[in-house]
């Protein structure tokens, strides 16, 4: 029986491949200008430089549903939360793209890239990314950077790394344990997001980010991702050293995003 991740990964495949064979048949399509080197985007917000912040940054998510909780939030209009996060004081977005396990779409990154491409609000595509196919859509999309997951990626994780820096975009390479830490340092990771979640089992530890995060450098972007449901966390992880935090249900369901983020708010 397929554990969750791997469900995930069997789907991202076919929908890579639908993606290959479109492009092969629209060659002048931006993404196979990308692939070929023969289209370099306009910048975009830069998202590295926005984490480095005097204070604990906010990368504010977008998402409607997981495999973990199921429906989260009814979001119609993801430009509307778009506008919330960013009055709220979030120096970053997430935006969720994939369909079927998420519930999101990659149509949400373009409308919030419109959108927010007057803001300097750079935004994180956040997807099971399996192939460069993927990063040079989401950049036509709008996006500032990409998730790169090691235990999806293993040594692949540089080769993808690569590619996104190729074409002036960010990668934010997720880990959750110290083999995947190895593999991300290896590869040359700039910004690194200890994922508090196991992604075979979903299940959650916010001591996760805490206890890894002291073996990365300083030099070193460092994020705390999931799980994180309370200011008083997000006060632990400024005091630990991490430059931000990725917040998504916590944000999603909240009726007062701007009172949720200035709780969190913590110089470092």
């Amino acid at each position: 029986m397929k554990n969750k991740l791997e469900s995930i990964i069997l789907q991202k495949k076919k929908e890579v491949e639908l993606l290959h064979q479109y492009i092969a048949q629209h060659q002048n399509h931006p993404i196979a200008q990308i692939l070929q080197g023969n289209l370099q985007l306009k910048p975009t917000a830069n998202f590295k430089k926005n984490l480095k912040l005097p204070y604990i940054a906010i990368i504010a998510e977008i998402k409607r549903k997981s495999p973990s909780k199921g429906m989260i939030a009814e979001i119609t209009d993801p430009v509307f939360l778009a506008k919330r996060y960013i009055s709220a004081g979030a120096n970053a977005l997430s935006i969720l793209t994939d369909t079927q396990f998420f519930g999101g779409y990659l149509t949400d990154l373009t409308k919030v890239a419109n959108f927010v491409n007057t803001q300097s609000i750079p935004i994180l595509r956040k997807d099971f990314m399996i192939d460069p196919i993927q990063i040079a859509e989401a950049a036509v999309a709008g996006a500032s950077a990409v998730l790169c997951i090691v235990s999806v990626l293993g040594k692949k994780t540089k080769s993808m790394l690569e590619f996104a820096h190729s074409i002036n975009m960010n990668a934010l390479v997720e880990i959750h344990d110290i083999n995947e830490l190895k593999i991300a340092l290896d590869s040359g990771a700039d910004i690194i997001g200890i994922n508090n979640r196991n992604l075979n089992t979903f299940r959650v530890d916010t001591h996760c980010a805490l206890e890894l995060s002291e073996k990365i450098p300083n030099t070193i972007i460092k994020v705390a991702e999931s799980g994180i449901t309370e200011p008083r966390l997000v006060q632990q992880y400024a005091e630990a050293g991490f430059d931000a935090v990725l917040i998504g249900e916590a944000l999603v369901k909240s009726d007062e995003p701007a009172k949720f983020i200035k709780e969190c708010r913590h110089e470092k």
